[in-house]
């Protein structure tokens, strides 16, 4: 296969350091052709720093490009569903950014719509394709630690910006989807049978705390801490009947897998530039996962499915609607 020739929706935080994680894959593998903004100037800085040869001040110019097979949209959240039908009307492959949509009925509708045209569609769970976390699941599911009956996780900062609805504010949308996805790939993709929440809105009505609890099958019980507004450990539990094993720090993006045997370690590439957050060189993982699907002529991942994805949406909808969220008032 030639290299994937990809395209970036949006030119910021997350672009750029996306774009650190591609360019930490073989330029035989994977190239990056053209960049999109809403202004063509903040466009051709972002091209310009990371030498991408063409640059749109339009999302409509980067869909009709013919060279791409590939679109990353990195926009705010509740632009990710219209810009990810425009790329999939178009024919391009898309690797969205979590969480897909701001909702399970948006979700439902672009999964829909992929299906519907035959087009590869991702959410951008990035989490999932550390090497930490395929060793993770390869230790489950060969019974090193019994059956799984009790996950914990937390992830919290402070943060002022995640509150603001206009950009898809909240500890839920912005941060929760991750404690979620972690829940749901240790227990296999299973719907829950109740999930509880508590927790607290910010004056601008989306939530910033959130202690949630979801209970599965049998008596299997996951424990969430969810906060924009305190700073919480940040790692994951996975507690089974002959062991456990613990995701230190920085969970969602770990080097580290503490397990019965002891510590192993899974260092990352070299960035060539700083990124603006932890670890933004392992999104080189989800990027070859992108490869990988569309060389074996996949139309998702069974790593991150849809199916998976549309459930995590539905679990955050419960969470917001318990929590009282303004996107639900």
């Amino acid at each position: 296969m030639a290299a994937l020739r990809w395209g970036i929706c949006s030119a910021g935080k997350i672009s750029h350091d996306f774009l650190v994680g591609l360019k930490a894959l073989p330029e035989t593998s994977h190239s990056i052709l053209a960049v999109a903004a809403r202004s063509l100037e903040s466009a051709q800085a972002f091209a310009t720093k990371h030498s991408i040869p063409q640059a749109y001040g339009s999302y409509e110019e980067l869909a009709k490009d013919p060279q791409l097979d590939v679109i990353y949209i990195g926009t705010i959240h509740p632009s990710h569903l219209n810009c990810a039908k425009m790329m999939v009307e178009a024919g391009k492959a898309v690797l969205c950014e979590k969480p897909l949509t701001m909702n399970s009925e948006e979700t439902k509708q672009l999964i829909a719509f992929a299906r519907e045209k035959n087009v590869f569609l991702m959410e951008a769970v990035w989490m999932r394709f550390f090497p930490a976390m395929f060793e993770l699941r390869r230790l489950i599911a060969s019974g090193s630690i019994g059956d799984i009956n009790y996950v914990n996780v937390s992830f919290g900062f402070q943060s002022k910006r995640l509150v603001d609805p206009k950009l898809g504010g909240g500890a839920t949308l912005d941060i929760g989807v991750y404690a979620i996805n972690f829940t749901s790939m240790v227990f296999g993709g299973e719907k829950p049978e109740k999930i509880h929440a508590e927790g607290t809105l910010s004056d601008e009505g989306t939530d910033n705390l959130a202690a949630v609890t979801i209970t599965y099958p049998g008596g299997r019980i996951a424990q969430l801490s969810i906060s924009i507004k305190a700073d919480l450990p940040c790692e994951a539990f996975v507690y089974g009947t002959k062991g456990q094993l613990k995701v230190p720090k920085w969970f969602w993006c770990p080097t580290k897998l503490e397990t019965p045997e002891g510590t192993k370690e899974f260092p990352l590439p070299k960035p060539y530039q700083p990124t603006n957050f932890a670890n933004s060189e392992g999104m080189c993982y989800e990027a070859e996962e992108v490869r990988r699907c569309l060389q074996e002529g996949k139309k998702e991942s069974d790593i991150m499915t849809l199916n998976e994805t549309q459930l995590v949406a539905d679990i955050m909808d419960d969470i917001m609607k318990q929590l009282g969220v303004i996107y639900f008032k």
